[in-house]
């Protein structure tokens, strides 16, 4: 491991540890800069700041340029994330489409929540068509029945 990975992993479990302690002005400090360079899981948890004005000002145009970029990272919980914002409206446009292709790859990673909205909006044709069947496969594999 080099000196610069090193302060990298040193910097980001800093600011995990800060953000999941509710210490947010202390993780926005060192997870801002990481989030800027690229880092998705200091993007995530940035967006989650931004998009609830957690230790700065609330900032949904940068809630949703950073959970996007943790999305297509592969992150699935900013894929997840990004879900919920298309399906409700909030930061972005509401697209329910789109929100059913963000919880899919979050889903296929085998994050449950993702698993249960997709099972939701299967149910209910929002963003996909209405299929039952497809409904009680991801309510199933989220553990919900």
């Amino acid at each position: 491991m080099t000196e610069d990975t090193s302060e990298h992993d040193m910097t980001l479990g800093s600011g995990i540890a800060a953000f999941e302690s509710k210490q947010f002005s202390r993780a926005v400090g060192l997870l801002g800069p990481l989030a800027a360079a690229g880092e998705p899981q200091a993007q995530y948890r940035i967006a989650i700041m931004a998009q609830n004005g957690l230790g700065m000002t609330r900032n949904p145009a940068l809630a949703y340029r950073a959970m996007q970029a943790a999305a297509v990272a592969g992150l699935g919980l900013a894929q997840h994330g990004l879900g919920y914002m298309y399906l409700t409206g909030e930061c972005t446009a509401q697209d329910p489409a789109r929100a059913a292709k963000c919880f899919r790859l979050a889903a296929d990673q085998g994050l449950a929540g993702a698993q249960a909205a997709l099972a939701e909006l299967y149910e209910e044709g929002r963003g996909v068509p209405q299929d039952s069947t497809e409904a009680a496969r991801w309510r199933s594999l989220a553990g919900l029945d």
